[in-house]
């Protein structure tokens, strides 16, 4: 991970990831009225030609059988209880609406609510049923018709239904946060057949990865928010029917979700041995050390080490040297977390790659990695990096067929070797990079006058690192410093967490430092990030501004991919014309999990490969609270 906690979004596993109307019409079953409520008399067989499954994934392959007892990362016999409390890296938060653009949503929000499947944390992309228990999937997989359980219920025991379901996708898609709205486009319609029968159709052309996005959507209860505002931010505990609830919370400071004993789906196979607290606590601070010091004071009980200078030297106080207080690593087998300062290119002085190359010179990561991070990370050049999507050495013969209609649009390095993050020699000041820099500069037109860097318009080279803490500063400052032998006038801007999300909203940055989430199988994240069509769409996630056609159809094709091989393809020509483009100054990464927690949990024989596992999988231990006289929370 990054040397700095990253904003959450608001569920990094919500947002991941006319013939079909016959078909789907061919089996809809007849209801009677029981209590006046529709109930279906029968599941009936699926359609000629219709596949049915008991999970999704991109390419569909599933490692756990439809039988399958229970995930193998998790302890059946876990038992429930105690608390676990963490601190998220956002400094505060306003509201309990976490699916809208307005306000601040509190961490946690997504624990409340129940989606049609849910992801296994041993595989990359593999979703199993949650409420609904099957999916079926018409022949040109245009239509999936979700088999939902008839015993799923709201936190207020009232039945969840396909009606529930439909009106939820069809709010999210109207009135959802953009990002949401977005991957959620080319549903045509999401429909109840029945209580227990959700056909939701796809446009033709559709992206890959949409039926994941689907099935991975919060389920909100229709009879609930007919009397309120989808789109307000609100205080109000939402009525949700997943395992945790919002208990106590005082805004901006905490919030507390608590375990609901009688969830309708603790005992099957997707549940069995997780959600074993009986209350998951957030505590909120404004700034780093201050909570890294609440750590130690045993406020909150485990958090995931994201500054490398504090694992180095800043575990030598009384808990950890006595035992009461553990750390361990374990290995990032994801790609991970693409950080760096993007420059928002819809300003004029960022509208040349020269000049946002040139910026990215002046910035020493080898002696800051040295000097500051304890060398404890590895650079980031790719958008994919450290996985196969990544760009390396020459394009191969797929890459070349997706790039050359495109030959025109895109600079000649492109067909070359890619872009890769200038290395230094470490002094701080390395004279070759930063006579390099002033090369690019002249090259785009800018000139020095009294020592100051003019754009061609002659205006001054001049703009700011917008942030909303202090945590980069440290990191920036040399920058400046180089930027300065070069004329450029930087500086760093911290504002409060509100006006931070609204400026990011509006695009009213200079600079700001961004964390893309990729998965294995990218997808709608790619338009996220890189689309022309989220270029200019307040809220949207594509904060470089990145509008390029050619950029546009390599994205097109790598949502279009059916195959795995065509993906890696896809990305990998993709990730060359974006490097081409110098959108930003790339980071770093973490290649494991740093982790730090009080003695007091137990754990799983192993941890999930693709997660830590510690809210879902880990529990609270009495015997070992009660041996170090636990007096935290």
């Amino acid at each position: 991970m990054a040397d700095f906690p990253f904003a959450y979004p608001f569920s990094r596993r919500r947002l991941i990831r006319a013939g079909a109307l016959g078909a789907a019409a061919a089996f809809a079953p007849r209801a009677f009225a029981k209590g006046g409520v529709k109930t279906a008399e029968a599941t009936p067989a699926p359609a000629p030609g219709e596949v049915e499954s008991h999970g999704l994934s991109t390419f569909g392959d599933l490692a756990e059988p439809a039988d399958f007892k229970q995930f193998g990362y998790v302890n059946a016999n876990a038992p429930k209880g105690g608390t676990l409390a963490l601190s998220p890296p956002s400094p505060t938060y306003d509201t309990f609406n976490a699916y809208v653009l307005r306000g601040n949503p509190a961490t946690g929000m997504s624990l409340v609510f129940d989606s049609l499947m849910t992801q296994s944390l041993d595989e990359r992309d593999a979703y199993y049923g949650l409420v609904a228990k099957k999916v079926r999937i018409s022949p040109d997989k245009l239509t999936y018709t979700f088999l939902l359980r008839k015993e799923a219920r709201f936190q207020d025991g009232s039945p969840l239904t396909a009606h529930d379901a439909a009106f939820s996708l069809n709010i999210l898609k109207e009135k959802g946060h953009p990002v949401i709205s977005q991957m959620l486009r080319d549903v045509e319609s999401a429909t109840a057949q029945a209580d227990d029968i959700l056909v939701v159709n796809f446009a033709p052309g559709r992206t890959r990865d949409l039926p994941l996005n689907v099935a991975n959507q919060p389920i909100f209860s229709k009879a609930y928010y007919k009397d309120k505002d989808f789109e307000a931010t609100t205080l109000e505990p939402p009525l949700g029917s997943g395992a945790y609830k919002v208990g106590q919370f005082d805004q901006g400071r905490f919030i507390a979700f608590n375990r609901v004993p009688d969830y309708w789906a603790k005992d099957l196979p997707i549940a069995v041995g997780q959600n074993n607290f009986d209350t998951i606590r957030f505590e909120y601070f404004g700034d780093s050390q201050v909570a890294f010091e609440a750590f130690k004071a045993g406020a909150f009980t485990e958090r995931e080490e994201n500054i490398a200078r504090v694992w180095a030297t800043g575990y030598d106080f009384p808990a950890f040297k006595d035992g009461r207080v553990k750390r361990t690593t374990m290995p990032s087998n994801n790609i991970p977390n693409i950080q760096g300062w993007m420059f928002n290119t819809r300003r004029k002085k960022f509208a040349d790659p020269r000049v946002r190359e040139a910026i990215g010179y002046a910035f020493d990561y080898e002696w800051t990695s040295r000097n500051l991070m304890y060398d404890a990370y590895k650079r980031i050049s790719s958008y994919f990096e450290n996985s196969e999507l990544a760009a390396k050495g020459l394009p191969s013969e797929a890459e070349k067929v997706l790039l050359e209609p495109y030959r025109d649009q895109l600079p000649a390095e492109v067909f070359g070797e890619p872009f890769m993050s200038p290395v230094s020699d470490g002094s701080g000041q390395d004279r070759a990079l930063l006579k390099k820099a002033a090369d690019l500069f002249a090259a785009a037109g800018c000139t020095r006058k009294d020592g100051v860097l003019l754009l061609p318009d002659g205006a001054p080279l001049e703009f700011e690192f917008l942030d909303n803490s202090n945590v980069f500063e440290r990191h920036t400052q040399p920058f400046i410093k180089n930027l300065k032998l070069l004329g450029v006038t930087a500086k760093i801007r911290i504002v409060d967490a509100a006006q931070y999300k609204k400026r990011l909203e509006d695009f009213d940055f200079d600079i700001v430092h961004d964390v893309m989430l990729m998965s294995w199988n990218p997808g709608e994240e790619l338009r996220a990030y890189f689309s022309s069509k989220t270029a200019n769409v307040n809220g949207a996630r594509n904060l470089a501004g990145v509008s390029n056609p050619a950029v546009d159809a390599l994205v097109d094709k790598a949502l279009q991919a059916q195959t795995r091989e065509d993906l890696v393809a896809c990305c990998r020509a993709l990730d060359r014309a974006l490097r081409s483009q110098r959108y930003w100054i790339p980071h770093w990464y973490n290649p494991v999990h740093r982790l730090a927690y009080w003695d007091l949990f137990g754990k799983p024989e192993r941890a999930p490969k693709f997660d830590t596992g510690v809210i879902s999988t880990w529990w609270w231990d009495d015997e070992k609270a009660k041996k170090i006289n636990f007096n935290g929370r």
